[in-house]
């Protein structure tokens, strides 16, 4: 007589396809992740020992780093997400990634070699998960676009009327308070010291880390208001503006009351912090007044 041979823990079988399934999905991403580590670590190495060793593009190690921890905290969503791969979009964008890649990597052309890593992840999560987990990690990988280093031209291009615009700015409100300030293109001369206002100080590519400092604190706070939002993201770039004009009138004070060892010293040791956080309180103090204005306007707009 046949005798049954089911067992009550018939469903451990399916435990483990699933468990194996994940696996397999960690081994894909570790797969992935190390392709790019292999392919981008020369290229951070000179970068660390080289251009992002100088005062102009000392910005991108920090947003590297800033671009994975938001990338790290993500990730548990994106492994939430159903597992729905979309080859027909994302093998397209690998291959214009890699394109990119290699065309920069030989060339010595550093827009296209470290802009395509934006392309190749983006073409990975493609790939692996989705257009829905791609869909989560757009701010991050928006992000990356502020390590890129600009071209030269286009970069020397917009910097001297910046530093033109900063000093004239510097200059009217120090003559203003009654400073003995005078202008020559983009040198002051306060007292019988000479300023020269250099790309460090109001360049494009200080521009460029505060308007990342900006879309970092708005991706965080996260407001609700969608005007709000916008209002503050454009605003962003004129608060830049004034607190590189904060940077350069400070240092100049040092260097008209304490001398220009003191203004020199001051320069190499803390402009940067004066400059970061004067954008970020212009930031938080502009987000206020805007946050005020909204709910006062709301107010107004609700019916008695």
């Amino acid at each position: 007589m046949p005798v049954s041979t089911s067992d009550p823990r018939s469903p451990a079988p399916t435990q483990t396809t699933a468990g194996s399934a994940g696996l397999a999905a960690q081994a894909h991403w570790l797969i992935a992740i190390a392709g790019l580590l292999a392919m981008y670590l020369p290229t951070f190495w000179d970068l660390f020992h080289g251009l992002w060793a100088s005062d102009a593009q000392g910005h991108g190690p920090i947003v590297l780093a800033i671009s994975l921890w938001l990338l790290w905290k993500k990730w548990p969503e994106v492994l939430a997400q159903p597992t729905q791969p979309a080859p027909l979009a994302g093998w397209p964008v690998f291959i214009f990634g890699l394109l990119l890649y290699l065309v920069g990597r030989s060339q010595d052309i550093l827009l296209f070699e470290v802009g395509a890593l934006i392309w190749l992840i983006s073409a990975c999560v493609l790939l692996l998960s989705g257009g829905a987990s791609l869909k989560l990690l757009w701010f991050p990988l928006f992000f990356m676009i502020f390590m890129i280093p600009l071209p030269g031209i286009f970069v020397d291009a917009l910097t001297q009327p910046m530093k033109m615009a900063v000093s004239y700015v510097a200059e009217a409100v120090l003559a203003g308070v009654g400073y003995p300030i005078s202008r020559s293109g983009v040198v002051l001369q306060i007292g019988q010291y000479q300023l020269l206002v250099a790309d460090a100080c109001a360049g494009l590519h200080t521009l460029f880390t505060l308007e990342a400092l900006g879309l970092l604190y708005l991706n965080l706070v996260r407001h609700e208001s969608v005007a709000r939002n916008v209002t503050l993201a454009i605003l962003i770039v004129p608060i830049s503006f004034t607190a590189n004009v904060i940077r350069v009138m400070v240092l100049t004070l040092i260097t008209y009351h304490f001398g220009d060892e003191a203004g020199q010293g001051f320069l190499h040791g803390f402009a940067g912090m004066v400059l970061f956080m004067a954008a970020l309180i212009l930031i938080i103090a502009t987000d206020s007044l805007i946050r005020m204005a909204v709910q006062r306007f709301g107010h107004q707009a609700q019916p008695a």
